[in-house]
């Protein structure tokens, strides 16, 4: 597995990041731990989570669960040293987690602490936040994004407060470094102004959906990335299981996403249908699995990323851990760069 840079933090992390959202709702604990296992035998040692997780659906209930099964792994294993767990403050307007509440620094200080507590350890490697109060173009929200509303005081206001108890939980050793997700060039920009300042620390990554079938990121926070070396923790890479091609023809396989979570947040689309067919048919042509191909494209892009991928079973996730070892041909790369053209934004 290759080992790439993440920012400027000094942390070297494996080109594939394993992510964790399914666990305690669609898998077990058991489960949990066995993707684990498997994923640090095939070179990962990088772990995304969230205090919401596990999704599909998010509820009062069960918010912390995934962490807990994370924790238990390590107090089982005794391997904290030898992995980077990234963990998230739930964003504004989620009423499972404090009834909604935006971030503030005191939401921070007391997520860290109950993260910390779930997870079995006394420090978080990179800690993120999961979305900006003031709002944001992801989640399918690009369609009816208006940002003529928002307080420009405010939110440098709101950013610099959040990055002095960021800074303050550094320094008592809670914390390593920072980022953040579903945040905007603009939004970055600003976060990293305010570190340059001296209010608190660099933001080392953001945490954006990127997929063949979404490509918001390609523009100006793909410019932003390779200049001021952000790198971008890509998520949902198969567009929630798209591109795996299970979906096809309406089906919804038994205790998939798409069958708790019917058109996989907004995902599945006419447009989206038609440019899935494509890129299955690009990998069918070229003898690869659509899923190995649609990883590999997104850590093939040029600018600093890595994948986080997720599956719910050992076999989806050794698909995803074979782009480890693939780079694309050109003549795949032409393929896919004609379809993009054709398909453009297909959700």
């Amino acid at each position: 597995m290759k080992m790439l840079p993440l920012g400027r933090t000094g942390l070297s992390v494996s080109a594939l990041c394993l992510g964790s959202m399914t666990w305690g709702s669609q898998n077990t604990e058991a489960e949990g731990h066995a993707q684990i296992d498997r994923a640090i035998e095939r070179g990962v040692n990088f772990i995304d989570t969230a205090e919401m997780y596990p999704t599909n659906p998010v509820k009062a209930e069960t918010v912390g669960r995934t962490e807990e099964i994370i924790g238990s792994w390590l107090a089982k294993s005794g391997r904290r040293g030898d992995l980077v767990i990234a963990t998230k403050i739930t964003g504004k307007g989620s009423a499972a987690v404090r009834d909604g509440a935006p971030i503030t620094p005191a939401a921070i200080r007391a997520a860290v602490d109950a993260s910390l507590r779930r997870l079995r350890t006394d420090y978080i490697d990179l800690y993120q936040l999961h979305w900006p109060n003031r709002g944001s173009y992801h989640f399918r929200q690009i369609w009816g994004f208006d940002a003529s509303g928002q307080d420009r005081a405010q939110t440098l206001a709101d950013m610099t407060a959040c990055l002095e108890t960021l800074a303050a939980l550094q320094a008592e050793g809670k914390i390593g470094h920072f980022g953040l997700s579903n945040e905007s060039a603009w939004g970055m920009a600003q976060w990293l102004a305010l570190a340059e300042a001296g209010h608190g620390p660099r933001a080392a990554a953001i945490q954006n959906e990127y997929s063949l079938l979404c490509r918001l990121y390609d523009g100006d926070l793909a410019e932003l990335g390779v200049n001021e070396d952000v790198t971008l923790l890509a998520y949902s890479p198969l567009a929630a299981g798209l591109l795996s091609g299970k979906y096809r023809g309406g089906a919804r396989p038994e205790g998939s996403r798409g069958a708790i979570n019917g058109d996989l947040g907004g995902r599945i689309t006419a447009p989206a249908e038609a440019a899935v067919e494509t890129y299955l048919k690009i990998a069918a042509d070229a003898g690869l699995d659509p899923v190995t191909m649609a990883v590999a494209f997104v850590m093939g892009r040029p600018f600093p990323v890595i994948p986080i991928i997720g599956a719910t079973s050992v076999a989806q996730l050794d698909r995803s851990l074979d782009a480890a070892d693939l780079v694309l041909s050109k003549d795949v790369l032409r393929a896919i760069g004609q379809a993009h053209r054709a398909h453009g934004m297909p959700f």
